[in-house]
């Protein structure tokens, strides 16, 4: 089996990086700084960076990185690969070089996603010290936090997560917009090899950003109203109010990034013993709040 530890670090395109460097100096309250490449990185703890924005023609996200313990491990998930008869692409050094990391394979998984399998990433561990103020992001062994993605081939890409990459099946949520008459959407939340109660999730519909949201947690939830208060002032476009999720028990607020998917910005979210878990339809989003019609009012008006 292929053993993920974690989502390492995601990866976009922006047609305007000064955009993308205000958004994350003056809203998340992360550290943006701009490689020699002319990349900008966003560092929102000890790692070099967890956002990789290139400049491009496009507003959209353009990889998820996963990470895995060593070249044991590495070696391991290029076998499991070749076994299933899956096409990879080993990273070249330039590659390599600008994700700062040893070793790097791409594949695809049927929706078309591009997925990174790295190890050993480099650090000089300087000390994170946010521009906001804020105190923490929940990351370590946790991973960066949760991306989801877009899989309109649905059972093909469920299929390739679980078998290939080796994700479990943290729980089920069947969308019916129009209601039980309606046509059901669905969306998979998977976990892999650590306590976060997802790190992907697949949702059975199309993104034209190339993702439909990635997920930060901070830890204390005075740090969420902060940075909602932010937002507002930055002029950044709410797409979903506060609120606390059924699932992983996130309270969380949503806003649109520049490069078009939604950032989800939350605290305390579930931490799982998987040996205990037991793997459930829940049959709505959130416990209270999450009004998700203010992004669509916005984007209409």
């Amino acid at each position: 089996m292929m053993e993920i530890r974690g989502l390492a670090y995601v990866v976009a395109e922006s047609s305007d990086l000064d955009r993308w460097v205000s958004y994350a100096r003056d809203v998340l309250g992360m550290m943006p700084s701009t490689s020699t490449d002319g990349d900008l990185l966003i560092k929102m703890d000890e790692r070099q960076f967890r956002f990789q924005v290139q400049p491009g023609r496009n507003d959209k996200y353009l990889a998820s990185g996963w990470e895995v313990a060593n070249q044991e491990a590495f070696e391991q998930a290029l076998k499991v690969l070749d076994a299933g008869k899956v096409g990879y692409e080993l990273g070249s050094a330039e590659l390599c070089a600008k994700r700062q990391v040893q070793q790097l394979a791409v594949v695809r998984d049927p929706s078309g996603n591009r997925h990174e399998i790295v190890w050993g990433f480099k650090s000089d561990f300087t000390h994170f010290a946010s521009p906001q103020g804020v105190s923490k992001f929940i990351t370590g062994d946790y991973g960066l936090g949760h991306t989801v993605l877009p899989a309109p081939d649905f059972d093909k890409t469920v299929a390739f997560v679980r078998d290939v990459l080796g994700f479990g099946l943290s729980d089920i949520y069947n969308f019916k917009p129009a209601g039980d008459a309606g046509p059901t959407i669905r969306i998979h939340f998977f976990h892999c090899e650590n306590a976060r109660h997802h790190s992907l999730a697949l949702a059975e519909f199309p993104a034209p950003s190339g993702c439909v949201h990635v997920m930060v947690e901070v830890d204390n939830m005075p740090e969420v109203g902060r940075a909602m208060d932010r937002m507002k002032a930055q002029n950044v476009q709410l797409t979903a109010t506060l609120g606390q999720h059924t699932n992983d028990k996130m309270i969380s607020f949503y806003m649109r990034s520049p490069s078009n998917f939604d950032v989800e910005y939350g605290f305390g979210g579930a931490i799982v013993d998987w040996a205990q878990h037991i793997t459930h339809e829940f049959t709505a989003v959130s416990l209270w709040g999450h009004d998700f019609s203010v992004g669509r009012t916005a984007e209409n008006a």
